[in-house]
């Protein structure tokens, strides 16, 4: 069925086009046309009103929402709620991420992503697997005690999934730089955190093919005078990506503009790390038999640490603008064509050209999100 979207701005991930017309054949992007050369045969037409297309958000590190903690509950239905929660904040596809966990869960996790995606649940573009390969020294609210040694049945695991991308952090010095490239070889995104990793160890894991870093800052050796460390080698690197929350929680705005000027452009991609609480009125919930709750936007346990964030990804791309003072899209940027391109998807997502899916988000004139497509279909 071709469809279009008409009468307002498109951003098509590298300019910003006045006059163009989107044209989708089902799933994908048919063309960029100006507005008298739709062809006959449109079965629908979707009028901007004046306001703005961009390509549908991308979120690498999506804990929970509309309620649902993914690695409380790990199940097809949990990536429904979760994904249509964020949805409504403009995020087209995403990678459940699976807090550490046992072994047991971390294999259901990746069967119900499995099932999501042979099903057709709409965003779901593969899984993170947050630990359980983490270091307690740099723990945050994640279990220590399931943390464990990356063994053949964790390898097994983490290269287990059929279809879709599968992203996995790790602390590099807890485990040698030949497993990372094993994993590498087998389809792996590797992302070093939760670390107490040197400068030279984390440059080690970079150079035997990791290529991101969990949450800039946040549970990783710190950047010193004469010991750059995880952050530092993070900073350094032009061939890796950084994930970065912009709540102003996490990091200290001041702090957020170094690192995305330091980057190389395109290095520096925005997560919410979002928990349940994002898309749901309840603003508290249970992890690990610890209570965790949102106070202005900042979400932390009982003893005050920070645990995940309670951010949505458009709040993320206007504070991005706004902490780094930033062109806005470039900070669409950083929530569209940069991860697209760390997930190895740029040719599919993250920019509205013909034969990408057509993966799409309508803003109004004030970038107040209107409507969403996801491979073709409006929410």
């Amino acid at each position: 069925m071709l469809q279009a979207i008409v009468n307002g701005q498109v951003f098509d991930g590298a300019s910003l086009h006045t006059d163009k017309a989107v044209l989708i054949d089902g799933t994908r992007i048919l063309a960029l046309l100006d507005p008298g050369q739709l062809p006959d045969g449109v079965a629908a037409t979707y009028d901007l009103e004046g306001g703005i297309l961009l390509p549908g958000f991308i979120d690498l590190q999506v804990n929970g929402g509309g309620g649902v903690l993914f690695t409380a509950r790990p199940t097809i239905d949990s990536l429904r709620t979760i994904g249509a929660a964020h949805r409504t904040t403009g995020t087209t596809g995403f990678l459940p991420t699976l807090i550490t966990a046992d072994y047991d869960v971390m294999r259901a996790a990746v069967a119900a992503v499995e099932q999501a995606i042979a099903e057709g649940v709409p965003g779901i573009l593969g899984i993170h697997l947050e630990g359980p390969f983490l270091n307690p020294q740099r723990r945050g609210v994640h279990d220590a005690g399931k943390f464990c040694a990356l063994d053949q049945a964790g390898f097994d695991i983490i290269t287990s999934l059929a279809a879709g991308t599968t992203l996995v952090t790790l602390a590099p010095e807890l485990t040698s730089p030949a497993m990372i490239r094993q994993l590498v070889d087998a389809g792996v995104i590797v992302s070093c955190g939760h670390s107490a990793a040197s400068y030279a160890q984390a440059r080690e894991a970079l150079a035997a093919g990791a290529t991101g870093c969990t949450h800039l800052f946040n549970a990783m050796t710190p950047l010193q005078s004469r010991e750059p460390g995880m952050v530092g080698a993070a900073l350094e690197d032009e061939n890796s990506w950084f994930g970065i929350i912009a709540d102003g929680h996490h990091i200290h705005p001041a702090a957020f503009r170094i690192a995305v000027s330091a980057k190389k452009t395109g290095g520096a991609i925005l997560v919410t790390d979002a928990m349940p609480t994002v898309g749901s009125e309840r603003k508290s919930f249970e992890l690990d038999g610890e209570i965790i709750s949102a106070s202005n936007g900042r979400l932390t346990n009982a003893e005050g640490t920070l645990a995940g964030s309670d951010l949505d990804m458009l709040s993320a791309v206007n504070n991005a603008a706004r902490f780094a003072g930033l062109d806005w899209l470039e900070a669409v940027r950083m929530a569209t064509v940069y991860p697209a391109r760390a997930l190895g998807l740029d040719g599919e997502l993250g920019a509205i050209k013909p034969g990408y899916r057509a993966s799409l988000l309508a803003l109004d004139t004030r970038h107040n999100i209107r409507d969403s497509w996801i491979d073709g279909i409006r929410a």
